[in-house]
């Protein structure tokens, strides 16, 4: 055999032997069209989920012949590509055979607050009602939008309570774009004093004593892990630079919406706090990774970010804004870090942590979206903004996410001590026709909790005697008209679809137990057995508390089951 130079393939014989090297070869017009996409951007490998994104976005689709040019251009394996394009649920990578999408995509939410609300009915109604071949109706988790259940997405407009007319009439007029809010720009924010801390901080601050104010506070992680906020800036600080702060704005968790209802109204609250803590820890670059699921908050912050660079509170390009793609396992942290370097989003075994070990190997900061908007107020109203505030033994405040059977779903600032009674008054009370039966205290990952446990402050610490947490404090609201054996299946169907499938109890785990919880009557035993070893051996979070719908219902609905 021998390797003919100038093409660079083996040959076997005279006349034999083929004509390009092994695999796919790409296409010089569909390179010209990458290249014009990518533009003047670095080609760095932790920019492939931001190139996929744009060939979505052109074509509503990527091609074979476009994944095969991007790994040309990126000098990537179509592998590497493919692996990241299949991982991610907002993505349509297509084989050469495969066929076209339809031009428009309606996401419908079938997550617990939007079932409640009619969702399969409506998915029904739409899946009659549509030429298929001109427009093709998917199922989706939580969009963050349970206040308004039931919501769907089109193309890139949400319809709040949704009904087929609405979805019709929109389609009719071509409303497939995302509404802008009215919210409180850079130079609003400035007028009320905003960033003046930031200046006073960076000129003569004391980055300890900042921490201690949040310590002080009580502030700790609202994105769920509850880890309290102002030890993780000395974590971070014992470790050489470079170092960075990553924002965890993969607000994933069913029944969650704060963190969206916040950046719809005060973003630069947020930014603020943001660089407060990116200059404690002495951060070369904050990544915020923010859920493609929320296209107005992505550009309210590119909007918002342009303005601080113009205003030279921050250098071009020190805030990263990075848009996820459909994956709620993004939502760990870990996993987020990994999305951010453009890979596929799979949870890391720990140690080391991300502290140490963060993004590209770096020591990283990194908070939730709340998280972020408290510190600006510490810092610039003192701790007791949350410290002064007690209610039943508890001390500060949180934003319940609150939807499901009540009058008035939305997010309420509450005492960290309330009840589940507290948070219904909140709410307007019960839905007219309803009666209080059972409530989800901290998204699918807490469980269901009977009526009867309506005296347990809902705060961190506070629930795990009775099986459970409050995670990010997405309260939803069952009534008397709601079987909780529906709920708990809807909770683990969730996880089944959004399981990374990295490591097996939770992979086959969350599929056998969707499959044993139809059964008329449970197999208690199985499933118990099943639910510890997920607990025991799955590598993250989402393996770990999977098993909290099946245990909770078992242990107080055992009628149902």
């Amino acid at each position: 055999m021998a390797l003919d130079d100038n093409k660079g393939v083996w040959k076997s014989g005279r006349g034999k032997g083929r004509k390009t090297p092994k695999g796919r070869q790409y296409e010089d017009s569909a390179l010209a069209e990458v290249r014009a996409l990518l533009g003047d951007r670095p080609r760095r490998r932790d920019l492939l989920i931001e190139f996929l994104h744009l060939i979505q976005d052109a074509y509503g689709h990527q091609s074979a012949a476009h994944l095969r040019a991007l790994a040309e251009e990126m000098k990537l394996s179509m592998a590497e590509v493919w692996e990241v394009a299949t991982f991610y649920a907002h993505f349509d990578p297509l084989r050469e055979d495969d066929p076209v999408p339809p031009a428009l995509t309606i996401r419908v939410c079938d997550s617990l607050s939007c079932e409640l609300a009619g969702s399969e009915a409506l998915i029904s109604a739409l899946e009659d009602g549509v030429d298929p071949s001109q427009v093709r109706v998917l199922r989706a988790p939580c969009m963050g939008r349970c206040d308004t259940a039931p919501t769907l997405e089109l193309g890139h407009n949400h319809i709040d309570n949704a009904t087929p007319e609405l979805v019709h009439t929109a389609i009719a007029a071509g409303d497939t774009h995302h509404k802008m809010p009215d919210y409180e720009g850079f130079e609003a924010y400035c007028a009320g004093g905003g960033y003046a801390e930031l200046a006073r901080l960076r000129a003569d601050g004391d980055w300890e004593q900042v921490q201690d104010q949040v310590l002080a506070s009580g502030l700790r992680g609202l994105g769920g892990a509850g880890f309290p906020s102002g030890k993780k800036w000395g974590f971070v600080r014992a470790n050489p630079g470079p170092r960075y702060l990553a924002v965890n704005g993969d607000e994933g968790e069913p029944g969650t919406f704060k963190d969206r209802y916040y950046l719809e109204r005060t973003p630069h609250l947020f930014l603020e706090g943001m660089l407060i803590a990116a200059w404690a820890v002495e951060a070369e670059t904050c990544f915020i990774y923010m859920r493609d699921e929320y296209p107005a908050v992505l550009e309210i912050l590119a909007t918002e970010i342009a303005a601080l660079e113009a205003a030279g509170i921050v250098e071009p390009g020190y805030i990263d804004l990075r848009r996820g793609a459909g994956a709620y396992i993004c939502g760990e942290e870990s996993a987020m870090i990994e999305s951010i370097e453009g890979k596929r989003g799979l949870p890391r075994h720990r140690p080391p942590f991300v502290a140490q070990v963060g993004v590209f190997g770096r020591p990283t900061l990194v908070h939730n979206v709340e998280t972020l908007k408290w510190v600006a107020r510490i810092v610039r109203e003192g701790p007791e903004i949350l410290s002064s505030v007690t209610h039943n033994g508890r001390t500060g405040l949180r934003s319940y996410s609150v939807s499901g059977r009540v009058a008035v779903p939305g997010v309420y600032l509450l005492p960290a001590g309330s009840t589940i009674v507290d948070i219904i008054d909140a709410a307007g009370g019960m839905a007219e026709g309803h009666a209080f039966k059972a409530y989800q205290p901290g998204g699918p990952s807490s469980g269901v909790l009977p009526a009867s446990l309506n005296d347990v402050p809902l705060d961190f610490d506070t629930l795990q005697p009775h099986g459970t947490f409050i995670g990010s404090a997405a309260v939803v609201v069952l009534s008397d008209q709601d079987r909780v054996r529906d709920a708990a299946l809807n909770m683990l169907r969730f996880f089944e679809a959004e399981s990374c499938g990295q490591c097996t109890p939770c992979r086959v785990g969350c599929e056998k137990a969707v499959k044993l919880m139809q059964a008329e009557t449970w197999d208690q035993g199985l499933l118990e057995d099943l639910s510890q070893a997920m607990v025991d051996a799955s590598i993250c979070g989402l393996g770990q508390a999977a098993p909290n719908p099946i245990r909770l219902t078992m242990k107080h609905f055992a009628d149902e089951i």
